[in-house]
């Protein structure tokens, strides 16, 4: 069996089987994280992207290769969770744009897709590292590139792609050396060649472990859409009652499209709008009162699928928690100034409110919000210009990712840290122009130490340390410098690295798993050391994470 040239159906099912195989082995991937900690998250950031791509590709129905590229491009785009999410919209991003004019492509230019998908991704990423996913995905389009020069067939390409992407895979502990120290191979380079030898298999008709259906939207982001400072509203105070979402296949034969000006007329139906079009599809979601006008309107541009319609004032307690766009649908006046950030844990997200926050989005380590997310989010502020505080170094891609969709004033702040993201909203001065606060938060941000203390997931060496599963570790500014059999224990030998002659104020926020009387016997442990140390104390209520820490 060969294939010689690959359409838009058959790529959709290469599609649909790499989603498949990547969700039924994200679990491994995420086993694969380097640190110990309980945050590993690679696997299920990057099946929460895929199947963002997935599912705009479903029930497309068409042959042309292009829309289909062009489809996955954009679901991944708006789905992506975290950096290894960005970095796989990005290799598809740039291989749907290689192919987005054609119907059908053989070897060798399913080869130079491939190998354009590589060179954005790597313009993507500030500072690429060797030995990451961006490695795996470059040694096999490489090793495509050469193939086929003389192998026609897409399914032998295919499998030798797989094959080096396997073998790059182990080599990457070669390049990496804390892959090396701590005995794995890169996580996201392990969950890329799960989505490759999804395609082999689709290719060469097999199955691969079966999942009865993708998640949907809702199930994907259940637990980690974001909350607004505004979403504490009355059911009677919501004027544009209807969340209303539906995509248009746009028809040559019908009116004339054009972005701006369908965006425009929308807007006159309600509120919170978001239109992401492309050559072949639209996809609009809006709050309206009258949903019916919105499809009327939208009809007149081709036909209607994916229609979803949601009464938000029946439904407005559970939506609070599920999505905070759609409990902020009371117009008001635009700001000049927002401020979205990342926090997991009641007691964070309450005192970034305390301290400025418009919109806290409730995510952060194993719940990275997707570049939607975000770009819901900022939208929801309704302010001439936002800062993104991330919070996380794991979500600071898909904050930029947002910022570039948005394409307005938004600033995003790479605050890595719960510390660093309160130190750079305390620097934040509503009085002063956007680019001097930008300065003075990228300033803050480097003045604060960060320190956690979490569990060990397993025995492991990293960082010099022997660390056995179930010690607690101090972690100061990513690095764990020592482990405990206690978490008091492990916090006040962080405690007393952090801490140097400098430092005035201490900021404790204890966790989930952590008590009051255990960090008043911390600040009591303070006060008998460090005599001129100011010390505050916070109940976080963030999980995984028995105590974050700040100094300054």
């Amino acid at each position: 069996m060969s294939i010689r040239t690959l359409d838009g159906r058959t790529f959709a099912e290469m599609i649909l089987a790499g989603a498949q195989n990547l969700s039924q082995n994200a679990s491994a991937v995420d086993a694969l994280n380097v640190f110990p900690v309980p945050d590993g998250d690679t696997g299920t950031n990057m099946n929460l992207s895929m199947t963002s791509g997935a599912r705009e590709v479903e029930h497309l129905e068409t042959s042309d290769i292009g829309k289909v590229g062009s489809a996955l491009s954009k679901g991944l785009l708006m789905g992506a969770r975290g950096n290894s999410g960005v970095i796989l919209s990005q290799l598809f991003r740039g291989f749907s744009k290689s192919i987005e004019t054609k119907k059908e492509i053989n070897a060798k230019e399913f080869a130079a897709a491939l190998q354009a998908g590589v060179d954005m991704a790597y313009k993507a990423v500030m500072k690429p590292v060797e030995g990451t996913i961006l490695t795996v995905a470059k040694d096999a389009a490489k090793q495509a590139v050469a193939l086929a020069e003389k192998e026609t067939d897409i399914i032998a390409l295919m499998t030798s792609v797989t094959k080096e992407a396997e073998a790059s895979l182990n080599r990457t502990p070669e390049l990496l050396p804390v892959l090396k120290e701590v005995g794995v191979v890169d996580s996201g380079g392990k969950g890329l060649l799960c989505v490759y030898e999804g395609f082999l298999a689709s290719l060469k008709g097999e199955t691969v472990p079966e999942k009865t259906v993708l998640p949907s939207l809702d199930d994907m982001v259940s637990a980690e859409h974001h909350k607004s400072a505004q979403s504490m509203m009355n059911t009677d105070d919501i004027e544009f009652g209807f969340c209303t979402e539906v995509m248009v296949r746009l028809d040559q034969n019908k009116r004339e499209f054009d972005e701006g000006t369908f965006r425009n007329d929308l807007s006159q139906f309600g509120d919170s709008l978001l239109v992401i079009a492309d050559e072949s599809l639209a996809k609009v979601h809006i709050h309206a009162e009258e949903p019916g006008n919105v499809l009327n309107y939208a009809q007149n541009y081709g036909e209607l699928i994916k229609i979803k319609i949601e009464n938000m004032r029946e439904q407005h307690t559970s939506i609070i928690s599920q999505d905070s766009e759609h409990a902020h649908s009371e117009k008001a006046a635009k700001q000049p100034y927002g401020i979205v950030t990342v926090a997991m844990g009641e007691g964070i997200s309450d005192l970034f409110k305390s301290i400025g926050a418009s919109v806290v989005i409730e995510g952060g380590q194993t719940m990275n919000p997707s570049t939607e997310d975000i770009v819901d989010a900022v939208r929801s502020v309704n302010a001439d210009t936002v800062f993104i505080l991330p919070n996380n170094s794991n979500i600071i891609m898909a904050a930029n990712q947002a910022a570039s969709v948005i394409g307005d004033k938004v600033f995003v702040i790479p605050a890595k840290t719960v510390p660093q993201g309160m130190s750079a909203l305390l620097a934040f001065n509503p009085d002063q122009e956007p680019e001097a606060n930008e300065a003075n938060m990228l300033s803050a941000i480097q003045q604060v130490k960060s320190g956690q203390v979490t569990y060990s997931v397993r025995d492991t060496h990293i960082d010099g340390q022997d660390i056995k599963k179930g010690d607690f570790m101090g972690i100061l500014n990513g690095t764990i410098i020592g482990s405990a059999e206690d978490q008091l224990g492990a916090a006040k030998m962080l405690l007393s690295e952090m801490i140097g002659e400098e430092d005035e104020i201490v900021t404790i926020l204890y966790g989930e798993d952590a008590s009051q009387e255990e960090a008043e016997e911390l600040e009591a442990f303070l006060n008998d050391k460090y005599e001129e140390i100011e010390v505050e104390i916070h109940n976080g209520k963030q999980p995984l994470y028995s105590y974050i820490i700040s100094a300054e």
